[in-house]
């Protein structure tokens, strides 16, 4: 059809006029093409309407209600469940205002009453096109957004994920000071580096301290620096990390073991951004991104005097809380075939699969160590696995075993809600669990995860598109 190669080439608008009365059609097609500017194909009927929809995709279709085979409003609301950005016009010679009601109802823009004024429709028709314009931009704006990738590292659609890298987003650009707490193995230090990585800073290496591993006369020294003669031993000067860090992040990573002389030195860089070597009187000007991270309860260790509570305060500008894996078992799946793609890249063993049953002994167990936990396990698997599967029998018996998560009791905790609201609770983790798992099964491929599940390609785009589940996040990278 010339009008739709025009549109492709052209990049004009297309409207799609729909009417059993070859007068109209005529009218209405040479006044929008004169007025509008706008390309116009025209449908004598509403089933031929929507073959043409296959064709183009139209930004505004102009449908008569009374027509033979598919009336108005059934043409409405097909093209709405097919592209709720196409924006419509319904129009009648029998108009009354049940009928009116019902199409704006049904998600029509305008209705029109036959005869309308020609400069009238011309009008409406333009307000329609920046409709269609502005929601078309705003879904493939989100279609961007939804397809970036997310941090190095970080693997899963779980809410409590989506929540910690949302606040990341948030937070990283700024030059607030940030505060990471979570058990151990959630990935804190991975939260630092993502933090570091969509910073204005990320030219330049973050720092990392590893606040246990050094005596406290050495992390002094390790993290201001000293001139030479400082103490005993001290031959040369030595630049700090904080120095180093110049213009970067430093990742204070454990600080609840830092001893209480340090912590008050510490205090001083937060708030004065100024370090002062061990051996020199005069202080030095720092630009440094202060992250810290801990897995201790510090509230605690202020009452019990182990942490200085303006130091605290300093630190907790801003608080991600790293999700533990029993908040985030959605997730598991995911993570174990992005493990098992990592190992059997590194180690060669690209035949490498898992049986179901081991992956759904993996999903209900309750991981103590998190994230760290999953991925040695899995590590163990790929190095281990005699044949080209790794088998419910190759995990140990603590995974064998298969000790249940608090999920696996599927309604104990939904006593506080309404019939209606723990139904639909239900079918969110279901269908969370379903979708993830058959996506990863098919690497993302919507068109053989559909086939595989007995659902039109559509209706499946449709509950993902409802809980949130990204087709490309589980495409193998």
């Amino acid at each position: 059809m010339t009008e739709l190669t025009a549109h492709a080439a052209e990049d004009k608008k297309l409207v799609m006029i729909v009417d059993d009365e070859p007068d109209m059609l005529a009218m209405l097609r040479l006044t929008l093409e004169k007025k509008c500017g706008c390309l116009v194909v025209t449908a004598p009927s509403g089933l031929k309407a929507l073959e043409l929809l296959g064709e183009c995709s139209p930004d505004a279709v102009i449908t008569d209600i009374k027509m033979p085979d598919l009336d108005g409003l059934q043409l409405l609301q097909r093209i709405q469940a097919y592209d709720h950005t196409m924006s419509v016009i319904v129009m009648t010679g029998y108009g009354t205002i049940d009928m009116a009601v019902q199409a704006i109802k049904d998600g029509a823009y305008d209705f029109l009453q036959k005869p309308f004024d020609k400069d009238h429709i011309v009008r409406v028709v333009r307000n329609c096109l920046e409709r269609t314009t502005l929601l078309r931009a705003n879904r493939n704006l989100k279609d961007k957004l939804e397809r970036l990738a997310p941090p190095a590292g970080f693997v899963g659609q779980s809410k409590a994920q989506k929540r910690v890298l949302d606040l990341l987003a948030r937070v990283a650009d700024t030059d607030a000071t940030v505060l990471i707490r979570g058990e151990s193995g959630t990935g804190k230090e991975l939260a630092a580096r993502a933090l570091h990585d969509l910073s204005n800073r990320r030219a330049q290496r973050m720092i990392v301290v590893n606040c246990p591993a050094l005596p406290e006369n050495v992390l002094e020294s390790e993290l201001f620096g000293y001139s030479r003669g400082a103490f005993t031993g001290a031959a040369h000067a030595k630049k700090g990390l904080f120095l180093e860090a110049h213009g970067s992040t430093i990742l204070l990573d454990e600080i609840a073991d830092i001893p209480v002389q340090v912590q008050t030195k510490l205090l001083r860089v937060l708030q004065e951004k100024e370090i002062q070597p061990l051996g020199q009187n005069r202080t030095i000007k720092v630009d440094v991104r202060v992250v810290a991270s801990t897995n201790q309860n510090l509230e605690e260790k202020i009452k019990n005097g182990e942490f200085r509570a303006d130091l605290f305060y300093r630190l907790n500008v801003v608080s991600v809380v790293m999700p533990n894996l029993r908040e985030m078992v959605e997730d598991v799946p995911l993570l174990v075939h992005h493990f098992l793609a990592l190992f059997k890249r590194e180690y060669e063993r690209p035949e490498l699969e898992i049986a179901p049953e081991a992956l759904r002994l993996l999903y209900r167990r309750p991981w103590p160590g998190n994230v760290r936990e999953l991925e040695n396990t899995i590590k163990r698997l790929v190095l281990s696995a005699a044949g080209g599967r790794i088998e419910a029998e190759d995990l140990e018996p603590a995974a064998a075993a298969g000790p249940s998560l608090p999920g696996d009791e599927l309604f104990t905790d939904l006593d506080a809600l309404s019939y209606n609201e723990a139904k639909a609770e239900v079918l969110r983790r279901f269908s969370e669990e379903y979708l993830s798992n058959l996506l990863a099964r098919h690497q993302g491929n919507v068109t053989s995860a559909a086939a595989h599940c007995g659902l039109e390609r559509q209706a499946l785009q449709r509950i993902m598109r409802r809980y949130g589940i990204i087709s490309v996040d589980f495409k193998q990278r």
